[in-house]
């Protein structure tokens, strides 16, 4: 063990100053293994690699602010079949529960005797029934009479035809005593969840949430979704509130199902405090999201390196003026750049829009790189200056 450490020291006593010099210099070459906060600013707009994923690389301007501001989720609840047609027409359905009323102008008809004498309110009224799975009601000496999927007054004047030969001048009322053929349902983190009957008069999304007692949570932290057949879509609750195109009708089985999702962002970095944070507000730009995460660093950041990760729409990337074919699936990955070290930087920050799931990054300033270099330097003489001492010792 003894041979061993002098071997040790003699070959570290064999290093001249200059080689110290020049290890020291192939450190600061080698900052790439130094640690870090995260990767190192990108140095190219477009990076295509094999063993990475490809990315856009956007210095922030004016017009992309604009154009990362019109590229937010357009998926509209207009998409959806039935959605232009406006209010639905009640029609009654299989399982409805009506009530059948027959006026006649006189007595001595089909239904009143004609002890009964002329007067006013001559009408029979039959026993409330459900429309069987056929289809059908049954009405005495009219048969049965098709009434699923068609309207009130048709089904009215099909039994007025049916009866004109044997009952006094006719006329049909019916009234609808349960209504289980147009139901919408309203799901999830409402008030009161329910199943109810749509308005004759028509009713929209918000209406029929309105009717379940209103969202449980803030809009901003609220999403639903409306299943129609076999078609779904999810929209932001806030896009339903502002953008009326979004607040179309409800059709006959219709689910609504509203539920809580908290947008959220990373912050990484040279920052007062990394971590990831929820929203709280309807929208968050770019310098409040920083705000949040307890700005920038004097000691650490590089004020002309602050970045945004995001997966764009294809057609934002065409937007920017990229083509998006190197990139698989719909979304393409693109890191936006900001220098605020320009004196309109806070502007751009105000008016950039986080979206949720971003990450935004700092990075570090090359001055903390080089001083990280020192200290592995620092720390390797060191090294050295206790093998020198242990092998004095011995």
């Amino acid at each position: 063990m003894t041979n061993l450490l002098g071997v040790s020291a003699l070959l570290v006593l064999s290093l001249s100053r200059s080689a110290a010099v020049l290890v020291g210099l192939l450190a600061l070459v080698g900052c790439e293994s130094l640690p870090s906060g995260g990767p190192r600013p990108p140095t190219v707009p477009l990076v295509e690699s094999e063993e990475t994923l490809p990315h856009i690389f956007v210095p922030v301007t004016t017009r992309v602010v604009d154009l990362a501001s019109k590229s937010l989720d357009r998926t509209s609840l207009g998409e959806l079949s039935a959605a232009r047609r406006g209010k639905y027409d009640v029609r009654l359905g299989v399982g409805d529960v009506v009530a059948v009323t027959i006026f006649e102008a006189s007595a001595g008809g089909l239904f009143i005797p004609a002890e009964a004498g002329s007067r006013s309110g001559n009408f029979v009224t039959f026993p409330d029934q459900q429309i069987d799975k056929n289809g059908n009601i049954s009405i005495p000496y009219a048969g049965a009479v098709g009434a699923a999927g068609r309207m009130i007054p048709e089904v009215q004047a099909t039994i007025e035809e049916r009866l004109r030969n044997r009952a006094i001048e006719p006329q049909a009322i019916i009234t609808v005593k349960q209504q289980l053929s147009s139901l919408v349902s309203v799901l999830g983190e409402v008030n009161t969840p329910l199943r109810a009957p749509i308005n004759p008069a028509g009713e929209r999304v918000l209406d029929a949430i309105s009717q379940a007692g209103g969202p449980r949570y803030p809009g901003y932290e609220t999403y639903l979704t409306l299943t129609r057949g076999d078609q779904k879509r999810t929209i932001y609750f806030n896009r339903l509130v502002n953008e009326p195109s979004n607040n179309i009708f409800v059709q006959p089985g219709d689910t609504i199902y509203v539920f809580r999702e908290n947008r959220s962002f990373v912050v990484l970095g040279a920052t007062g405090l990394n971590g990831k944070y929820n929203f709280e507000q309807e929208t968050l730009t770019v310098s409040e999201a920083l705000g949040k995460g307890g700005g920038l660093l004097d000691e650490r950041a590089n004020p002309g390196a602050v970045y945004i990760y995001r997966l764009e729409p294809r057609q934002t990337a065409i937007d920017l003026g990229f083509d998006p074919k190197p990139f698989p699936g719909e979304r393409v990955p693109v890191i936006y750049s900001f220098d605020l070290r320009a004196d309109r930087s806070f502007f751009l920050t105000s008016g950039f829009q986080v979206r949720d799931k971003d990450i935004i990054y700092v990075a570090n300033a090359a001055a903390v790189e080089l001083l990280k270099a020192l200290t592995v330097i620092r720390s390797a003489v060191a090294s050295g200056q206790d093998v020198r001492d242990v092998a004095r010792r011995n």
